[in-house]
């Protein structure tokens, strides 16, 4: 019984990097991946090792919001909220101005995104010109919607 329970464990820490690729991307940040970094890509214990201490330690979490240990800061939680509401709200009238290059809720939209008002025109007209990425088909979510406005305002 113990060697099955072994077994499972070995299986349960070593499967997400079973499925692994390139060592950096598989292990995500935090203070494992930061202890790890210069032997990533040779073993898939190291990244076992790195994701197992990421994991562990508590420390991913504060790494995003803080945008340390190799985290990317996501954009303010709250604004994000305002903005899921606003185009569940307001979608079709959305896809309607963000088509027409402007409108009241592309203002709105601009500004819940913190666009500044010298940016806005140009704003509305990449706004427009993406139009096919973000209302691919009549039938989209709003989270796709927002997810593609959001990558489209802050690149990278």
């Amino acid at each position: 019984m113990k060697k099955v329970l072994v077994v499972l464990l070995a299986c349960a820490l070593l499967a997400p990097a079973a499925f692994a690729g390139n060592g950096k991307d598989n292990t995500g940040c935090g203070l494992g991946t930061m202890l790890f970094k210069d032997s990533l890509d040779d073993s898939i214990i190291i990244q076992s090792l790195a994701v197992t201490t990421n994991g562990t330690s508590g420390n991913q979490t504060f790494g995003i919001t803080s945008g340390t240990s190799e985290c990317q800061k996501p954009m303010n939680i709250a604004a994000t909220e305002r903005v899921n509401e606003f185009v569940v709200a307001n979608l079709d009238g959305l896809a309607r101005d963000i088509a027409a290059g402007g409108g009241e809720t592309v203002s709105s939209l601009a500004e819940l995104m913190e666009v500044p008002p010298a940016q806005r025109a140009e704003y509305y007209r990449s706004l427009q010109a993406h139009f096919g990425e973000i209302f691919p088909r009549a039938d989209v979510s709003s989270a796709h919607v927002v997810d593609t406005v959001v990558s489209l305002t802050f690149p990278g």
